[in-house]
C-alpha cells in the first residue's frame, strides 16, 4: 500500500507546487529581449523572469540571431517562462498594447526617468537592448517612456542581465507591497488551463 501511494503523493505535491507558482505569475509584467546576443545573458534573464514571477518574455530579433542556449543553464527556466517572437516593431508593439501594457525601454538618454519613479504595478513591458548598441533608435521612438537605473560609481552601465534582474526586483517589490502576489492574476478558467499545460511538462 505504501509503495503504490508514493507516486500519487509525489504527483499531488507537484500539482500543488505548480498551482502555487502559477498563482503568483504576473502576466501583465514582461521583458522584451531586443537583439541580445550573449547566451549567458539571455539564460540569466530567463532565470530572473521565472524567479520574479514573469510568465512570458518577448523576443525581438531583427539584426542578431537568437543565441543557442546551453541546456544546463537555461532549460529549467525556459521551461516555465513562455516566449513570443516578433520580427517587426509593429508586431511587437501591437502585441503588447493589445494587452494594455505601457511600453518602456532602458536608456541613458536625457529623456530617461529613474527606475523607482515608475509605477511598475501597472501593466508594463520593459525593452532590454543589445549589449553594445542598446535599444534601437527606431524602437525607442515608439515607446511610452525610457527608464534608467541610477548608479553612483565610476562605471555607468550594468550588464544587461544584471539590469533586467534589478528592474524586475523593483517591480516585484512594488507589486508585493500592493498585494499582487497574494491572489491569482489569472481567472479560474485560465488558471486551470495553465495548470493542465504545466502538468505535461
Amino acid at each position: 500500500m505504501q509503495q503504490s501511494s508514493l507516486p500519487t503523493s509525489r504527483t499531488s505535491r507537484r500539482k500543488a507546487r505548480l498551482a502555487e507558482v502559477l498563482c503568483r505569475r504576473q502576466y501583465d509584467l514582461t521583458l522584451v529581449l531586443a537583439n541580445i546576443h550573449d547566451q549567458h545573458n539571455v539564460s540569466a534573464i530567463y532565470r530572473s523572469c521565472d524567479a520574479f514571477g514573469v510568465g512570458c518574455v518577448h523576443l525581438y530579433y531583427t539584426d542578431t540571431p537568437f543565441p543557442v542556449l546551453g541546456r544546463k543553464s537555461s532549460a529549467s527556466a525556459r521551461k516555465w517562462v513562455e516566449s513570443v517572437r516578433h520580427s517587426t516593431s509593429a508586431d511587437l508593439l501591437r502585441s503588447l498594447r493589445c494587452k494594455a501594457m505601457r511600453v518602456l525601454a532602458t536608456s541613458c538618454s536625457l529623456r530617461a526617468v529613474p527606475l523607482r519613479a515608475w509605477n511598475l504595478t501597472r501593466p508594463t513591458a520593459v525593452i532590454m537592448g543589445n549589449e553594445h548598441s542598446g535599444v534601437d533608435e527606431n524602437l525607442l521612438a515608439l515607446v511610452d517612456g525610457e527608464i534608467y537605473i541610477p548608479m553612483y560609481g565610476m562605471i555607468q552601465s550594468f550588464n544587461v542581465s544584471v539590469a533586467a534582474a534589478i528592474i524586475l526586483a523593483e517591480a516585484a517589490r512594488q507589486r508585493d507591497a500592493a498585494g499582487m502576489y497574494v491572489a491569482p492574476r489569472l481567472n479560474g478558467t485560465e488558471l486551470k488551463a495553465k495548470l493542465a499545460e504545466w502538468l505535461k511538462k
